[in-house]
């Protein structure tokens, strides 16, 4: 019986891990916004209270640990991890970026996820243009995506980008 027990428990926990690989959760908007364009994907803005927030904490639970949401993510989107912890201290520059996209995008309750294209405008300065955000809907991870779908249904990459100035300066 304790053999069998032992088995079910590696067994849950590979799936974890297995969830978790593949995803890739960017904290720098930059470095998110030249993969965005790169790989022609929308950015996944997560809004967070990583060390506080239940509902975040469920929503990481029950749809983003999934394997189910990791071969979706890796088709449809590049993730950004915009986090607000009450306990665990941050960089002040990723603050202050959470910061001001918190207020850029009227953030006012946790979790919310927006989803937004970048794009260049004249003077190399970038657009998020919006497409639409969600937060925790209840049903598991197939209910989450459907919703994401229907969000992202809209998005049409740029047929070449623009490099960002970041990305002119790598090539100088």
């Amino acid at each position: 019986m304790k053999k069998i027990v032992l088995i079910a428990l590696l067994l849950v926990f590979g799936i974890t891990v297995q969830a978790q690989e593949g995803q890739t959760w960017y904290t720098d908007m930059n470095k998110a916004i030249e993969a965005s364009r790169q790989e022609q994907k929308p950015l996944f803005l997560f809004f967070t209270g990583s060390d506080w927030c239940g509902w975040c904490m469920r929503l990481q639970n029950e749809v983003f640990k999934t394997p189910e949401f990791t071969a979706w993510v890796k088709e449809h989107a590049i993730l950004v991890e915009l986090d607000y912890p009450r306990r665990t201290p941050q960089p002040e520059e990723i603050k202050q970026q959470n910061g001001q996209l918190q207020q850029m995008f009227q953030v006012q309750g946790y979790p919310t996820v927006w989803f937004v294209k970048p794009t260049i405008k004249e003077e190399g300065k970038i657009n998020l243009e919006q497409l639409g955000s969600t937060g925790y809907v209840a049903g598991g991870p197939s209910k989450w995506i459907e919703g994401a779908n229907a969000i992202i249904k809209n998005y049409v990459p740029d047929p070449k980008p623009e490099p960002t100035k970041a990305e002119k300066k790598k090539k100088a």
